[in-house]
């Protein structure tokens, strides 16, 4: 029998949660393959799933990061091709067959990428949006991609080794991955993005979750990234119309404390009453676990809303937004199953929501600081309508207007990062990571087990 032409790599640390699916989708797989599940310090029975499901499992010994795993991983396979998933992702049937295919069809492929699909796992609003965020932002990238990614991404086993495979400096989960396709493309080797290749992420995402990720272990070292090679790609979330957004959103946090500061209730009032509005859909779809959270920080909200409606004296936001609050919470949880009825409720909502906003418009004065906070406003809201119009597409109207208020703050905190990591770039913490470090690699990998994973 002829031996496989691919090995799956999967770095795990505490998976056992999501593993178990990971490698049950890879059994589904049209060729044959092996797999490779390499523990980094799990508490968990992260091994044993691996086991039960016939993988190779690897062991780091303890904690080291999802790198230095990918590369023990990688050292280990006798397989021409590797193709790199994190544990929390479920691939196709013809995932794997597809990725052969690419690399058969053009010798001069070195690495492929993926993306997320648009139905992620997990039903709760921050993990939709999240991942649906991931998926537009691969699906408008260019196919010539400029960077490498490890949720879905394959490359020539011999082009892995020989560039160095992944920065070990890195010892969580970052930008391991971003890091080596700066190093494939300074080498030029040819990085394709197939926009139909697509995976199922399992991830529920928290709000902080998410907020730590985006700035401490993407945002800060992927402008090191991009200080220490002297590239910004214009791609992904780099791409010029993200960065005008950033400048943007910076721009109008200035203006809004200029305009709390100077306007105080009669500006913070219809601005908090906008936010509530736009957050209805976050509010009525939060997961159990975050519910408890979520209700506080509606509450913190009401309250400041409250107040700043009675020092403005214009008691008509707040109700707004209460019967806003009573209407969806209604429509969430007593509408009927019949797709008429539901339809119906769905466009009064949509009409209240236009009725409230207008009204709520009409409390903006047109002194210039005012009128220039809903001229950038207006400003960002066209620059990313296209994302907007995907989630209204898929998950609704109402779920795209509870994602605005978190995009933006996205382009704030990654304005933010930038910031950081320029400072610690040359002041504070410059960075020097040696893109050779890795090579050669020692035989740090202790097999637990023996076997493939797969037909």
């Amino acid at each position: 029998m002829q031996p496989p032409l691919i090995s799956v790599v999967i770095p795990a640390r505490d998976s056992s949660k999501y593993l178990a699916s990971c490698l049950e989708s890879l059994k589904l797989s049209t060729v044959r393959y092996e797999c490779i599940v390499v523990d980094d310090g799990s508490t968990d029975d992260t091994p044993g799933v691996a086991k039960r499901a016939g993988a190779v499992v690897l062991s780091t010994g303890r904690s080291t990061g999802p790198a230095h795993a990918r590369n023990i991983g990688a050292q280990a396979s006798p397989c021409p091709l590797l193709l790199f998933i994190d544990s929390d992702v479920c691939v196709q049937p013809t995932t794997l067959a597809r990725i052969i295919e690419a690399f058969e069809a053009d010798p001069e492929l070195d690495a492929l990428i993926g993306s997320y699909d648009d139905q992620p796992f997990e039903r709760d609003f921050l993990s939709q949006y999240r991942n649906l965020m991931h998926h537009f932002v691969h699906q408008q990238a260019r196919r010539e991609a400029q960077t490498f990614w490890s949720g879905c991404g394959a490359i020539r086993r011999e082009v892995f080794l020989s560039s160095g495979g992944f920065d070990e400096s890195f010892s969580r989960p970052s930008i391991e991955d971003i890091e080596l396709g700066y190093r494939l493309r300074s080498q030029n080797r040819k990085i394709a993005l197939d926009r139909s290749l697509q995976v199922q992420h399992l991830k529920e995402w928290s709000f902080w979750g998410l907020v730590k990720t985006d700035i401490l272990y993407r945002g800060i070292p992927w402008t090191e990234l991009i200080l220490r090679d002297g590239r910004m790609p214009n791609d992904l979330n780099l791409n010029i119309s993200q960065r005008i957004s950033v400048a943007l959103v910076l721009i109008l946090g200035v203006v809004a404390i200029a305009a709390s500061l100077y306007h105080t209730a009669a500006f913070l009032a219809p601005c908090l009453a906008l936010l509530y509005l736009m957050l209805g859909q976050y509010q009525v779809e939060v997961t159990v676990e975050q519910r408890i959270k979520g209700r506080i920080v509606t509450a913190l909200l009401l309250v400041a809303l409250t107040i700043a409606s009675y020092l403005a004296n214009q008691p008509w936001i707040l109700i707004c937004c209460v019967l806003w609050s009573l209407l969806l919470f209604w429509r969430h949880h007593y509408y009927s199953p019949d797709l008429r009825n539901r339809r119906g409720i769905s466009v009064i909502c949509v009409v209240y929501f236009a009725a409230a906003l207008i009204l709520i418009l009409g409390h903006f004065s047109l002194e210039p600081v005012k009128l220039l906070f809903l001229l950038l406003f207006a400003a960002l809201i066209v620059l990313n309508a296209r994302f907007y119009m995907v989630l209204a597409g898929k998950r609704g109207k109402l779920f795209a207007l509870a994602a605005i208020p978190f995009h933006l703050l996205f382009h704030l905190y990654s304005g933010l990062a930038f910031g950081f990591g320029f400072i610690r770039f040359y002041v504070a913490k410059p960075f020097r990571r040696d893109s050779r470090r890795n090579v050669p690699y020692g035989n740090e990998g202790k097999s637990d087990g023996a076997g493939a994973c797969g037909s």
